[in-house]
């Protein structure tokens, strides 16, 4: 069996409710579906999530181009989709960086090689380690009159952590907000805010000195991404943990951040690693420096949230942590998939009680809606296909 054919979809999601952070509010999602047809009508399937130029510096247009332009004529037409291994040490060398477009056509092949074996993704990642995930979710920053209530809920629904992000305002606005979600939720809920990145030394420093009251499990990302010196300074002067999300992208950043004790803990996406070959390479440094990690997303639909679905079930040590793999709650602005009716997916994995549990299917065990992904077409850009 080989790949012959490789299409590339762009689209755009809108959000029911934008999400607000420092310096952005995200009303829609910019991502592609990748399709990998073979020989013998077998089709893989895929979806990048959200292209956040800010966080990965990839677009629609830069992913299509590097799929279409190099790895599809290149590396994936007339080879045989079950030699990932192959694929994707191809795809490191022909091109640096751009994780996110090499983990759409990871995805796709993982896909692709559980449906010509019939058996689930999580299967080919050494099978469940647990039956279901257990989620915290992520909400916007905001004001405490506006945050308290959705925290509440949160809560309510019983999932395991509640994440907040920083930056509707001043510094100042931060602590309040923290402030005023902990009254509300109590003392034994888990309570965490992210940065982004977007805070000098000094501001992370006066501002977790004065959250310490608030009894946060986690401070994500204080400083930016290269400041891996900064990070552990101020790791060895403050009391909350820090987690490293975008400054531990690759696996020499992890080496950096093992190497000067620079984080607690560490934040992974798929897309981030590269996909799923490289994320469970990933999750192996984070073992051997006993680290724990939360898997994020890059906010898409059913499909997007499903490749990391099967390798949080699979993977043992990632297994122990409650996650945050939530794409499809944040486009619909849910609580749960059953409240979900229009997604990309025909069959949106199953988030209930605060719990993730992957689908069984072969590969991914993800249907497209048709109906949807046509209406989801990014107005002026046309798909790309490319044949054998």
């Amino acid at each position: 069996m080989k790949i012959v054919k490789v299409e590339i979809i762009p689209i755009t999601t809108p959000l029911r409710r934008p999400i607000v952070m420092r310096g952005t509010t995200i009303s829609g999602i910019h991502s592609i579906v990748l399709k990998l047809h073979t020989d013998e009508g077998l089709i893989g399937i895929s979806e990048s999530g959200d292209t956040s130029s800010w966080y990965r510096g990839e677009t629609q247009d830069s992913m299509t181009a590097m799929i279409a332009d190099f790895f599809a004529p290149q590396i994936l037409l007339g080879e045989d989709p079950t030699k990932i291994e192959k694929i994707v040490g191809r795809m490191d060398i022909m091109a640096r960086d751009n994780n996110q477009a090499k983990a759409t056509v990871d995805f796709a092949l993982h896909d692709l090689t559980g449906k010509i074996l019939n058996v689930p993704v999580f299967t080919l990642l050494g099978g469940k380690t647990v039956d279901r995930v257990p989620l915290g979710l992520v909400l916007s920053a905001g004001k405490p009159e506006v945050m308290v209530p959705e925290a509440l809920a949160v809560v309510k629904e019983g999932y395991s952590f509640v994440k907040l992000k920083t930056g509707h305002g001043t510094l100042k606005d931060d602590v309040a907000m923290v402030a005023a979600v902990r009254e509300a939720v109590g003392d034994d809920v888990d309570l965490f805010i992210d940065v982004n990145g977007f805070w000098t030394y000094d501001q992370a420093f006066a501002t977790i000195r004065a959250l310490e009251k608030y009894n946060l499990s986690k401070i994500e990302q204080p400083l930016p991404a290269w400041d891996i010196e900064g990070m552990a300074r101020l790791r060895g002067k403050v009391g909350t943990a820090i987690y490293a999300d975008e400054g531990a992208q690759e696996l020499h950043d992890l080496y950096n951040i093992i190497e000067k004790r620079a984080a607690d803990g560490l934040m992974i996406k798929t897309q981030k690693a590269g996909g799923l070959l490289k994320a469970k390479r990933w999750l192996t440094m984070a073992r051997l420096a006993n680290l724990p990690v939360i898997c994020g997303c890059m906010v898409g639909s059913g499909l997007e949230a499903s490749p990391a679905a099967h390798l949080l079930v699979a993977d043992d040590w990632i297994s122990r942590f409650p996650q945050e793999n939530a794409g499809p709650l944040h486009i619909h602005d849910v609580l749960n998939s059953a409240a979900i009716k229009d997604d990309l997916a025909l069959n949106v994995p199953r988030f209930e009680g605060g719990y993730l549990y992957p689908n069984d299917g072969p590969g991914l065990g993800i249907t497209i809606n048709d109906e949807v992904l046509k209406a989801l077409a990014t107005p002026g850009k046309s798909p790309r296909v490319i044949t054998l």
